[in-house]
């Protein structure tokens, strides 16, 4: 029996459907942030920013607030990364925090939310449900479009001495407001689009190809992946094409509601050591990883994987050659670095970074079909 067989239409299965509680999606909307903040009474707010978008915070339309902006998320945010926000956030004992950038932002802000006057630390909450209670309001604002995070309860950190991802995982840590609006998307260079695009369609095929798949969750995940077919190319094209951008917008939204019920899988896994032993972008390393995990996963799958390429607008197939050789060309057409060796990664750290990603068990347990070290370690020679 397939996955196919296993989890299609099976909506008896309990699920938890986890959302924000207010969502504001369209262009223009991110002066709602300060709208929202004011309606509730808030005077004390921490903005959780890059240097890019601290620098136009006047975006979300906050005056009349005392605002404390947090410049320095980096990209695969660390422990170190992690402390020095807390420390802002401590003397600033802000009312309502503010996540306002990509994916790492919002994850920072989701803990700046509820760790600091808590007297729990991150090893306190890694894992799933062990924060102890909300400390400030959280409102979410994207730039890009790709993570999702804006939908989720999950914050990723990297521990330098282990270079491997800690997972906090939290009903405390989603968002009371999320304010997605595509225009903050418009700046963003073809590259970084294309990247936190093949993000957002992971999000979704690895959902909808997943052990834990579910009818609830079946339909976000097809139409993201069809949403990013149809407007990714487009958004490329044209970093000005705004109904491009605000389709990529849905789709990574959509994505987003897949992680909280039903998660990643095999290919976040098998990306995550090319972002914390070597610093490739996230969004980077999940489009090289893309077709290798999907036609690995093709005969567990195969009539879910041929649906996959057909809301990418290619041609349906099964077979892992046939699969393979489409979502690659796919990719690359999109300017996708499909070379692990541009990165400048190493071949001899190969088999360590396998060993690292085989041990992801979290996602790799959600897989359709087994990945075994060797299996990933094959990967990314093919890759290489």
């Amino acid at each position: 029996m397939t996955t196919d067989d296993m989890t299609a239409g099976d909506p008896t299965r309990p699920i938890d459907l986890t959302r924000p509680r207010r969502v504001e999606f369209g262009s223009g909307t991110a002066p709602a942030a300060g709208r929202w903040i004011r309606e509730n009474g808030f005077a004390r707010v921490l903005v959780v920013a890059d240097a890019f978008n601290a620098a136009r915070v006047d975006l979300l339309g906050l005056a009349g607030a005392a605002v404390t902006v947090f410049a320095e998320i980096k990209p695969e945010p660390d422990l170190p990364n992690l402390e020095a926000l807390l420390a802002v956030a401590e003397r600033a004992e802000a009312q309502v925090v503010v996540g306002f950038g990509g994916g790492s932002a919002m994850d920072m802000a989701k803990l700046a939310a509820v760790l600091p006057g808590s007297g729990q630390s991150l090893a306190d909450v890694a894992g799933v449900e062990k924060v102890a209670g909300k400390r400030a309001a959280l409102v979410q604002v994207p730039t890009t479009a790709g993570t999702g995070s804006e939908a989720g309860t999950r914050a990723l950190v990297t521990d330098p001495v282990t270079r491997s991802k800690l997972a906090v995982q939290s009903r405390h840590m989603l968002a009371d407001l999320a304010v997605i609006d595509p225009d903050l998307t418009l700046s963003v260079p073809p590259a970084v689009t294309a990247a936190t695009g093949v993000d957002a369609l992971a999000h979704c095929v690895e959902a909808y190809t997943n052990r834990k798949a579910h009818p609830a969750i079946d339909l976000y995940a097809l139409e993201g992946a069809r949403l990013v077919g149809r407007w990714l190319p487009r958004a490329i094209a044209d970093g000005g094409d705004r109904a491009a951008r605000a389709g990529l917008a849905l789709a990574s939204f959509y994505g987003g509601l897949c992680l909280g019920p039903v998660n990643t899988a095999g290919g976040h896994a098998v990306a995550y050591p090319l972002g914390t032993r070597h610093h490739v972008a996230h969004g980077a390393a999940n489009a090289l990883v893309f077709p290798h995990v999907l036609a690995f996963n093709a005969p567990a799958v195969p009539q879910r994987t041929a649906a996959v390429l057909a809301a990418l607008g290619l041609r349906a197939a099964t077979d892992p050659g046939a699969v393979f050789d489409a979502a690659y060309r796919w990719c690359a057409g999109l300017g996708c670095e499909m070379r692990l060796s541009a990165y400048g990664v190493p071949q001899d750290d190969l088999p360590r970074m396998a060993e690292e990603a085989h041990a992801i068990r979290r996602l790799l347990d959600n897989n359709p079909r087994d990945l075994s070290r060797d299996d990933i370690l094959a990967i990314y020679r093919a890759a290489y």
